[in-house]
């Protein structure tokens, strides 16, 4: 061969093996670009995660939990405008193309040219399907490697979803800002409606959004949002979707959202909803914030607001009695002073209280600016009077302030001690209210559920209850009168004291609950046994174990106001232990019930109803104690209201019972009461457990809260009675009509007193003269009213 031919042969040995090591290379990095190539058929069953939202039990939503806010909305619930919209903006030729648009791309290149000299972010070209792909299978690296996985995968989504199916992941998955994943989502962030009720622009808006959320902010770049909007409906008007003239009217209308992102507008509820989310976590696990679950709540909104303005107004008429502690910040110079002064945010349940600086203080007028509009006034007489007598007003002040009625402001403090109210129905456990402390702006901490308090006087009842279910009857006689006990140690004696240091003798089970004599229950403690009484507070919920010491009958162990009231519940609905629950039922995004509180069966039930009887379901919850021990200690918790220390409730004029409690050197106030309908616990204290001040008893400091919550959640309830057991039998004690165990009842009938009635209860707003007892014994006179001292210990 000649040297020409054996150089040519050499070189085109030489072409080939670099084609054949080119092409090997190739192989290799294509092997390696796609052996994780994710399977588009994953797709089929995929579901982003979703919200799970809690309703309240009329509906109203309260809250959601989720890792990404997101609603989904299946394709045949999209308005067709909103997804026009959207492929207006990003893919209008999607029904057509078959997961890459060569025309799109070209377009996006050519605009890339200029985009480039610019300085411009460039334009990917994608397609909604490779938007899909990238989103739901891949990851958001600009890489070549990832642009071509992406046109690879777009071809396979087109094989194995249909269009529908494709638009449909694309509107649920995208990111849309302002804390929104998908347009139902932000329907609700943005404007607060559903994508159903969007206006053209509000759609044309949101479908702006996917080119960059903070590009185009409503509030910060409105300009900016409101040209993207008008470009994307001249699109739809030049793709036919809509008309001109629809165009151009929606371009006139201005781009209004909400301040802030949010969905449910109902806000009393943080507490109770707080509580849901711990338990639902608790129950689902991490599901919780993905599944995208209804979750049926046990909330009644009414009552829960309510709740909230009854425990805040009893908290701040306890604060106002202790005084006005002074501004919470002061200014030299009225320069800047507003800056400084919205630092500083009222507690976000207070909507009408306003920061403000007092400008002048002279005398007994107290002229105000309010940082925010800067209205000026003078705070209220009254109010001034009330600072006076504390710390005082002086120019350059920070201070809260609220308008009043009459004109000028009311002067306002946030109290700093603490409380807890929950309500529940007594039969079935159904928790209506619950508000965790005055401000869950300003503290989280769930008091009602997490603070474990000493119940003092309001655990009493279950040591009476122990006594009736161990041969003690109402009318059985105890002695008041003072007793002292060996101590813990060596040597000590323990000398429990009534809290007016006063001892009345011989009195009746009733009238030492009544009016909650501590050395009658001590000695009725000690007759009983602890254990017996440890186990039916046990068995009752209140504690999980309790030390057999007789302390524990005057309420020095530790519970929580929830427990408490879920344990009275049991003497209302005839001696059952309910489980107090805030959770009803939840079902999961396809409908099916995963979680029923109500475990109780119902036969019949899903037959539907055919004219025959209906079905007869048992009352739920395990019976802890005799029918007749609840009835006997809820008739003399009624008592308590009629002749005891809450005489106060009686203005709500209807059948309530109830207990005070109040623990040593006043730390914590205590009520928990009940009609037939509605059991309630409050509990005031601070968090520190420092004393709350002398005579800051449970009727003084619980007692208000109960009634004001009290009257609105029971004033379209009819008045109805407690029922009696109905083997009950019944005798008059002392002009009482008391319930009795067959076979324990008087052996001697007492006299009927003139003007008290044969038989059915005491009325609950009339107490009966005092009669003779029908067994020896009898006690004196009951102590004159200004010896009944109220929130005993």
């Amino acid at each position: 061969m000649n040297p020409p031919g054996r150089w040519i042969a050499i070189a085109g040995v030489a072409v080939l093996s670099a084609i054949a090591l080119a092409g090997f290379a190739t192989a290799i990095y294509a092997a390696w670009l796609f052996h994780d190539m994710p399977d588009a058929g994953d797709l089929v069953d995929y579901r982003p995660p979703t919200a799970t939202r809690a309703y309240a039990w009329d509906g109203v939503l309260i809250g959601e939990f989720s890792r990404e806010r997101r609603i989904y909305v299946p394709y045949d619930n999209i308005p067709p405008q909103l997804a026009q919209a959207f492929l207006a903006a990003e893919d209008r030729n999607f029904f057509s193309h078959g997961g890459v648009d060569a025309m799109g791309l070209t377009r996006a290149m050519a605009k890339n040219v200029l985009n480039a000299i610019n300085g411009r972010r460039l334009e990917g070209g994608s397609t909604i399907t490779q938007q899909v792909a990238k989103n739901v299978l891949l990851t958001s690296d600009a890489t070549v490697g990832r642009k071509l996985k992406e046109g690879i995968l777009a071809g396979r989504l087109e094989q194995t979803l249909n269009k529908e199916q494709i638009l449909e992941l694309y509107l649920n998955e995208i990111w849309l800002g302002y804390r929104s994943y998908g347009v139902g989502a932000a329907a609700y962030n943005y404007f607060g409606k559903s994508i159903t009720d969007l206006t053209l622009a509000e759609a044309a808006y949101l479908a702006a959004l996917p080119k960059g959320p903070d590009n185009y902010h409503p509030m910060r770049r409105k300009q900016q949002a409101m040209a993207r909007r008008n470009w994307i409906l001249d699109e739809m008007a030049d793709l036919g979707w809509v008309t001109r003239a629809e165009a151009e009217a929606a371009k006139r209308e201005d781009l209004k959202v909400q301040k802030a992102p949010s969905r449910a507008k109902y806000r009393d509820a943080d507490f109770f909803v707080e509580e849901v989310r711990r338990r639902g976590l608790a129950t689902l696990g991490q599901r919780l914030n993905e599944g995208g679950y209804y979750m049926r709540t046990t909330l009644d909104p009414e009552l829960q607001t309510a709740a909230r303005v009854a425990l805040m107004n009893g908290l701040e008429q306890y604060d106002r009695r202790h005084g006005w502690r002074g501004a919470w910040a002061r200014v030299e110079t009225a320069d800047g002073w507003e800056a400084v002064a919205k630092k500083k945010t009222p507690p976000s349940e207070r909507r009408d209280w306003r920061a403000a600086l007092v400008t002048e203080a002279s005398g007994g007028n107290v002229r105000v600016k309010v940082a925010e509009g800067g209205a000026t006034g003078s705070i209220v007489s009254q109010d001034v009077a009330w600072a006076r007598a504390g710390k005082g007003l002086k120019s350059g002040d920070l201070i809260f302030v609220e308008p009043a009625p009459g004109g000028g402001f009311r002067l306002r403090q946030v109290p700093q001690v603490n409380g807890a109210l929950v309500a529940m129905e007594p039969h079935s456990g159904r928790v209506l209210a619950m508000v965790g402390g005055y401000s869950f702006s300003l503290s989280s901490f769930n008091r009602a559920t997490q603070a474990m308090r000493q119940p003092g006087s309001a655990f009493k009842p279950i040591v009476y209850a122990t006594a009736l279910e161990n041969g003690y009857t109402p009318a059985s006689i105890v002695m008041d009168s003072a007793i002292t006990l060996k101590g813990a140690r060596a040597g000590e004696t323990w000398t429990p004291e009534n809290y007016n240091r006063k001892y009345y003798g011989a009195l009746t089970l009733r009238r030492g609950l009544e009016l909650s004599r501590n050395a009658m229950t001590v000695r009725l403690a000690q007759s009983v046994g602890m254990t017996k009484i440890s186990d039916l507070a046990v068995r009752l919920g209140v504690v999980k174990k309790m030390d057999k010491v007789l302390a524990m009958a005057l309420g020095a162990g530790e519970t929580t106001p929830f427990k408490l009231t879920a344990a009275y519940a049991s003497f209302v609905n005839g001696g059952r232990r309910i489980e107090p629950h805030l959770i009803e039922l939840v079902q999961d995004r396809n409908g099916e019930t995963i979680f029923r509180a109500d475990k109780r069966d119902c036969p019949r039930c899903d037959v539907g109803f055919n004219g025959d009887e209906s079905p007869r379901i048992p009352p739920g919850g395990e019976q802890v104690m005799d029918p007749i021990t609840a009835y006997q200690v809820t008739s003399m918790l009624q008592g308590v209201v009629q002749r005891g220390t809450a005489t106060s409730a009686l203005v709500l004029n209807r059948p309530v019972g109830g207990k005070t409690g109040t623990t040593n050197e006043y730390r914590s106030a205590w009520f928990v009461g009940f009609t037939p309908q509605i059991v309630a616990g409050i509990f005031v204290g601070f968090d520190d457990n420092r004393s709350l001040g002398n005579g800051e008893t449970g009727t003084t400091a619980a007692v208000p809260i109960f009634i004001e919550f009290m009257a609105a959640a029971t004033k379209d309830l009819p008045k109805e009675e407690f029922k009696a057991p109905k083997n009950a039998k019944f005798a008059y004690v002392r002009g009482i009509r008391e319930a009795f165990r067959p076979g324990t009842e008087p052996r001697v009938a007492a006299p009927v007193l003139s003007g008290a009635p044969s038989e059915g209860p005491v009325p609950y707003n009339q107490a009966w003269p005092e009669g003779k007892l029908s067994t020896p014994g009898a006690p004196p006179a009951p102590p004159k009213k200004s010896d009944e001292m109220n929130g005993l210990f």
